[in-house]
């Protein structure tokens, strides 16, 4: 192929090019499969009946994803700007913690509300770790690092990825009983 046949660009290029695509697709599916790991894995802990272990846990997931989704896309990677990024794409951090902490320890109270307290904190888990697993995937993809990460220009694409997370977290329990 000639640089005119191909608009301006000439065949190494081109190769490097279609290589790149392949290596993007390679990252994406990569990516995908971190996400859902890390999804299904706070599936279980948002199961755990222990209210304040949970919320442990669930972070330690997450930074643990960002730190592998990090690894891929060979962005720097440190604890603390996890956690910061995390509570402030989640929420205000703490006030997401005290309130689903408050809400299980008032629906243990309740004949059978421990069981609802649980698949609702195991559906929260999931969805927001498969939310923020699709927030950051696209961003590294992009280029982003954690210091160029804006939660107020993603939030928007974090509620719509939450709600999908949604859906994937009841497929997965589709047709499962209690």
């Amino acid at each position: 192929m000639s640089r005119t046949a191909l608009g301006g660009t000439d065949t190494t290029h081109a190769l490097a090019t279609s290589s790149s695509a392949v290596s993007t697709t390679d990252s994406d599916s990569s990516a995908q499969q971190i996400a859902k790991k890390h999804m299904l894995l706070a599936l279980a802990v948002g199961l755990l009946p222990l209210p304040l272990i949970d919320v442990a846990a669930l972070t330690a997931i997450q930074l643990r994803m960002l730190s592998k989704l990090s690894s891929l896309y060979k962005v720097d990677f440190s604890d603390q700007l996890g956690k910061s990024v995390i509570g402030s794409l989640v929420g205000s951090g703490g006030s997401v913690v005290a309130s689903t902490t408050s809400t299980r320890l008032v629906m243990h109270l309740i004949p059978g509300g421990w069981v609802a307290s649980m698949v609702s904190t195991a559906v929260f888990a999931g969805a927001s770790t498969y939310a923020v697993g699709k927030v950051f995937t696209e961003h590294f993809a992009s280029g982003g690092t954690f210091l160029t990460f804006d939660p107020e220009k993603v939030r928007k694409y974090y509620e719509q990825e939450f709600a999908q997370g949604t859906i994937k977290v009841e497929q997965s329990f589709a047709g499962v009983k209690p």
